[in-house]
């Protein structure tokens, strides 16, 4: 336990606002996308007034709340009014259903718009997307996100950058990019690298899950309530006429509970994800988790081993470069490497995994995908480092307010 009680202090500079800081088992928590999504766009978030304070609610639960390029812009120009609006203290996101947060982005829409050849439209989903988690990691105002249910991908994305994250005894966070031919973007390169140790690795090699003691634990929430007692919560910041960031925070830990990871915790095998994931190349982190596993017949490092080999390499290998290469970035340049990593990825100049990973996991459901290259040794340095390199001169980079937003940078 002694060692749990250090990982919070090791990631308070997650956000920059001046916070605290078997195949188809493993994507059970996915959207039924075979289920319909019969709302109008306006409709796919909502906003909630309050006396001094606004929410906005996903409201997309027949899919676990995906994201949109329509979310994504509908979300920044609300953010961008409420900053503005004075009479406006703080802002809440949250999430209709009972199931999610929020899934991540709808990567079967993505899938579809590839199939159709609409580039453009993926590529303004990703512009819209980044840039939302940039305007929330330097928001103005305080930022609440209720974090119930699951939290995958570009979910955190939209909720880890702000200052106050409550989680619940139901919520589930995962970084299940790599599994599907992708990489851990949305800002995933930033907070991921800011864990304590190298977990951050841990969870993007593996996808592997963490529930909200644990989340609390290692500094990714900054609150922890009971399900049940959301609805307080909820009543008592809408009473607030308040913009200071104590006073809310009071609020929020007046119904908070006091959390730590149970026994059965991989917050307990810390020191071993350490031993295991600090290695330079995701080859020699095989082959520790080789040895690991034959030394000692340990189950555990088997799971993981068989993870990360049924993953797809190319998406392995970016995925530790780029957490690797986060830990010395700001936000704003994180998300302008991930941005190049995205647009490159649905190219298909080097690979067709994510449209491949898609259709294994999502479409066809098979659950199995015929990577390209299908081993870590055919990947080779120069194609890891085309998905870092910056784009050609007929692409524009990502454009971030980040002259206007932090202009002493």
């Amino acid at each position: 336990m002694q060692k749990l009680k250090l990982l919070v202090p090791l990631s308070r500079c997650l956000s920059r606002n001046g916070t605290v800081s078997r195949q188809g088992r493993s994507f059970s928590a996915l959207p039924n996308y075979a289920q319909h999504d019969y709302l109008q766009q306006d409709e796919q978030v909502l906003v909630e007034g309050r006396a001094n304070s606004r929410a906005a609610i996903l409201n997309r639960p027949t899919v676990l709340n995906a994201l949109t390029a329509h979310m994504a812009a509908r979300l920044n120009k609300l953010y961008d009014s409420w900053e503005e609006n004075s009479s406006i203290g703080f802002v809440l996101l949250k999430t209709s259903g009972d199931r999610a947060f929020c899934s991540g982005t709808d990567v079967v829409d993505l899938y579809r718009l590839l199939d159709e050849g609409k580039t453009e439209e993926c590529k303004e989903l990703f512009r819209s997307l980044y840039k939302f988690v940039y305007v929330l990691g330097t928001y103005l105002k305080p930022h609440v996100a209720i974090m119930d249910g699951v939290v995958m991908g570009a979910g955190a994305g939209i909720s880890l950058p702000g200052m106050f994250r409550v989680v619940t005894d139901r919520t589930v966070f995962s970084s299940p990019e790599v599994q599907l031919g992708f990489h851990p973007d949305a800002g995933a390169s930033y907070y991921l690298s800011r864990l304590p140790g190298y977990l951050g690795e841990y969870l993007a090699l593996t996808g592997e899950k963490l529930n909200g003691a644990e989340m609390m634990a290692c500094g990714l929430a900054t609150h922890y309530s009971l399900k049940e007692k959301l609805p307080w919560i909820e009543e008592r910041l809408g009473s607030l006429i308040t913009d200071v960031p104590s006073v809310i925070e009071s609020s929020l830990a007046q119904y908070g509970t006091l959390v730590h990871p149970d026994e059965r915790s991989v917050l307990h095998k810390i020191e071993m994800i350490d031993s295991l994931f600090c290695h330079d190349t995701v080859e020699d982190i095989v082959e520790a988790l080789e040895n690991k596993a034959a030394e000692f017949g340990d189950k555990w490092c088997a799971n993981l081993l068989h993870k990360i080999k049924e993953a797809p390499p190319l998406s392995s290998k970016i995925a530790l470069q780029s957490i690797r290469e986060g830990r010395f970035e700001t936000l704003d340049q994180c998300l302008a490497r991930e941005y190049r990593a995205s647009l490159t990825f649905i190219s298909k100049d080097f690979s067709n995994d994510f449209i491949e990973g898609v259709r294994a996991r999502l479409i066809e459901k098979d659950f199995a995908p015929k990577w390209g290259p299908s081993k870590l040794e055919e990947v080779s340095d120069d194609m890891v480092a085309a998905f870092f390199s910056p784009l050609s001169e007929v692409e524009p980079e990502l454009n971030l307010p980040v002259a206007v937003r932090e202009p002493d940078v």
